[in-house]
């Protein structure tokens, strides 16, 4: 099996923990390389449904090593929790097969303050964030006030840090945003704790992963959201705060571009977008609840209602571009089984022309109109297909005409929410 990336090619929610708890069977590592608890990976095992947040989807799987890489943020309380839930469940995580990035940045009750409260004063100009404090702790890393999980093994130096950084944020909490100063001995105490909990699983991952290709084992690096939200990619500033793309797998997991050997697509069906932003396809007609009910349409991590749209092209094929995709999986064909017609977005009228390229300005984007093609449906149940071959002909037309758009083969589709609901098409990863 090859080192392989998956990437998300919309607004993220595209099924990408389905995909990779496929794929990690065929492979010996799972690594995450960005996002935080803001992620929400649905994957459903023999009926019983779990979500993950930070872990990566790998660690459902037995005898694989899940690694939370340096790009990725931490919230260590959240973090216990899922790990706690997860030995619940059944699922065994221990130092043996998850692995911590010593220079993971820390999630801080402040950053979690800030996040909500800026969102609440941005009234109509919010941007849709989680609230659990991503932007802020990526906004301190790239500021160098950061806390790194590494620095709570340290007592004292974590001690020096922290006061430092949190005089800080109290006069910024409590003069511009009118909230109470947070207590240093109370926050101290709590991340000590954590970071002895933690400390047996902590360890510098891209030393290890460098050890783990050398010994030839096969990595796949797992991301969250998707290129539509990556920071310099995406609809800024309607974003996530790191690098979606397959560009953030290198610098979220310290591995050489070298020895990525290929890089696979998630999209839906059709299109969903969580939050404030430009959504050039979205149905905006009593439909779209309809698709969203139809869909289950609501974010594992929030519970918001996801807006949704038909199949966007323009961005899709924007991000197999810029982040070379080889092959595409689309998830969720089977909540379409039912339409009469399926429309696609082909373009996007803009004024007095149409663009076949994703533009990067968001108010051409807000202003753009959505071109469709309008293809058959197939009318027809999919979850007890096992063969291609038995897949309805207007099916594979709708999945012809993506890939002549796209120009770029659809190597696995999914045809049902639980784990072996997929059937590989062409030249797929599990041939």
């Amino acid at each position: 099996m090859p080192n392989i990336v998956v990437i998300g090619t919309q607004w993220g929610d595209e099924g990408k923990g389905r995909i990779v708890d496929i794929l990690s069977e065929k492979v010996d590592v799972v690594a995450r390389y960005q996002g935080g608890n803001n992620a929400g990976h649905t994957i459903i095992v023999d009926g019983k449904t779990t979500v993950l947040h930070h872990i990566p989807s790998g660690i459902l799987r037995q005898d694989k090593i899940s690694i939370i890489g340096n790009g990725v943020v931490i919230d260590p309380k959240f973090l216990l929790e899922e790990i706690d839930g997860l030995r619940k469940s059944g699922y065994p995580v221990s130092s043996a097969n998850f692995k911590i990035s010593d220079r993971t940045h820390v999630i801080m009750p402040y950053h979690k303050l800030m996040d909500k409260a800026r969102e609440s004063q941005m009234g109509n100009n919010k941007i849709g964030t989680t609230g659990r404090g991503i932007g802020p702790v990526y906004e301190d890393k790239v500021a160098r006030r950061g806390i790194r999980v590494s620095d709570l093994l340290y007592p004292d130096y974590f001690a020096d840090r922290l006061k430092s950084i949190i005089n800080q944020k109290n006069i910024y909490l409590k003069n511009v945003l009118g909230i109470e100063p947070l207590d240093f001995e109370h926050i101290f105490d709590d991340y000590i704790e954590y970071g002895k909990k933690l400390n047996p699983f902590i360890t510098d991952t891209s030393l290890l992963l460098y050890d783990l290709v050398k010994q030839n084992k096969a990595i796949l690096f797992e991301g969250a959201q998707g290129v539509m939200l990556d920071v310099d990619f995406g609809t800024y500033p309607y974003v996530t705060s790191s690098n979606s793309g397959a560009g953030g797998v290198c610098s979220g997991t310290g591995i050489s571009p070298k020895i990525i050997d290929t890089i696979v697509g998630i999209s839906k069906a059709y299109t969903t977008r969580v939050g404030e932003g430009p959504f050039p396809s979205e149905i905006k007609d009593g439909f779209g609840e309809v698709l969203r009910k139809m869909g289950n349409e609501y974010g594992a991590t929030t519970g918001r209602p996801r807006r949704c749209g038909w199949f966007d092209t323009v961005s899709v094929s924007y991000s197999i571009k810029i982040s070379g995709i080889s092959s595409l999986m689309l998830t969720k064909l089977d909540v379409l089984s039912d339409l009469q017609t399926i429309k696609i977005c082909t373009g996007y009228k803009y004024k007095d022309q149409v663009l076949k390229d994703f533009p990067s300005n968001p108010n051409v984007l807000s202003s753009c109109k959505p071109v469709y093609e309008e293809v058959p449906g197939w009318r027809s149940e999919l979850s007890d297909i096992n063969d291609p071959s038995d897949l309805p002909q207007n099916l594979m037309n709708y999945l012809g005409k993506l890939e002549d758009i796209l120009e770029t083969q659809i190597s696995l589709i999914s045809i049902g929410p639980s784990r072996e609901q997929f059937i590989t098409l062409k030249n797929g990863l599990l041939n």
